[in-house]
């Protein structure tokens, strides 16, 4: 069994008493004495999150646009501007979902970011599909990533690197842009407004120290999931997977279907699945009374049928159980869960549940 593999950030983590696990094959930190002050945190004040286990992939080449129109179901066609960001799915041709992904496009060609547990099978799927493109991947094991969320995390990374400032108040939501060889991105991953960072893992301790002095927050992985479940944000291996069509998992947002022509991978075998009728949706699910909606739990839909929470936890914003589930195209507004033997009903809602800290569901 192969050692957990370590970010350029594992002596800080140690250094501020984060407690590590295994994720994805890192050491990573899970929180760093209270994943509930780390969540209340990112959304009243501002947090930072060691995401270096994820896996940035420069594209470039005379192909490089043709070929991410085939190889992700959303254009880089729409992308106008450098720095301008699109979130996709890579999918497979049945459909599924291979990996979900951010692309920028920059002033070489792309940037792409990937998941730390799809990376190997990823950039595998990326090589085979590579054939007859004039494409070049370099995968930049040289950088580092970290995220800084929340509502004043903007302000307080401004004051930490002021020449930055400039460029960090130029970028609307979904844009980034280079500083130096940091590129600085309006994204994230919490529901709240931040940064994700893309520098040179040799100074990413000394940021994260400052940032640290700076009154921002670390934050372990604990945190992350409640946050972005609140987002109503899918993860990967949970709410999709290579079985799974981004249809049913409420990323058909992410399809660009124009131009007809554009026949990337998995278009046919969506087109098909969609003429013949979707059976599943994907739903936000609430418990308002006692218990906890978990991963895995089966969910029961009177006279419909039967799906299956694939995210679900205590919500420390609403203080109630919120999940993400899979259920009956024919699912209304009510539903049952399985709480160990018992079906407990829930509510139906559109997510997300939380939007900048504030309950954002009916």
């Amino acid at each position: 069994m192969t050692a957990p593999k370590r970010t350029p950030l594992f002596e800080e983590h140690l250094a501020a008493h984060g407690k590590m696990v295994d994720f994805a094959g890192w050491e990573m930190p899970i929180h760093y004495g209270s994943q509930l002050k780390e969540h209340e945190l990112v959304r009243a004040d501002a947090g930072m999150f060691d995401v270096s286990h994820m896996t940035v992939v420069d594209i470039t080449g005379a192909d490089a646009k043709t070929w991410l129109q085939k190889l992700i179901a959303n254009d880089v066609a729409k992308l106008g501007f450098e720095g301008k960001a699109l979130y996709s799915g890579m999918l497979n041709a049945q459909g599924g979902v291979v990996d979900d992904l951010i692309v920028y496009l920059t002033s070489y060609g792309y940037r792409m970011v990937i998941n730390a547990g799809t990376t190997e099978k990823d950039l595998a799927w990326m090589e085979n599909q590579r054939a007859g493109f004039d494409v070049t991947l370099k995968v930049r094991r040289d950088l580092a990533m970290l995220a800084v969320q929340g509502p004043n995390a903007l302000a307080k990374f401004c004051d930490v690197k002021p020449e930055a400032a400039e460029i960090v108040k130029s970028l609307k939501i979904f844009q980034g842009a280079f500083c130096g060889e940091w590129f600085i991105a309006r994204t994230g991953y919490t529901g709240e407004d931040g940064l994700e960072l893309m520098l040179p893992a040799g100074e990413i301790a000394a940021l994260f120290r400052a940032l640290i002095a700076g009154g921002v927050a670390p934050c372990g992985l604990g945190a992350r999931d409640t946050l972005r479940l609140e987002a109503g944000m899918n993860l990967y291996g949970h709410d999709m997977d290579e079985t799974v069509l981004p249809l049913e998992a409420g990323m058909g947002w992410t399809i660009a279907w124009e131009p007809e022509t554009r026949d990337f991978n998995g278009r046919k075998a969506l087109e098909a699945a969609k003429a013949s009728g979707l059976k599943m949706k994907q739903v936000g699910l609430v418990l308002e009374g006692r218990g906890v909606l978990r991963d895995g739990l089966r969910v029961v839909v009177p006279g419909v049928g039967e799906g299956v929470i694939t995210s679900g936890s205590f919500s420390p914003t609403l203080k109630h159980s919120v999940a993400i589930a899979r259920v009956p195209v024919g699912t209304a507004a009510t539903a049952e869960v399985d709480l160990r033997g018992t079906l407990t009903p829930v509510r139906v809602v559109k997510m997300p549940f939380v939007r900048n800290g504030k309950k954002v569901f009916e």
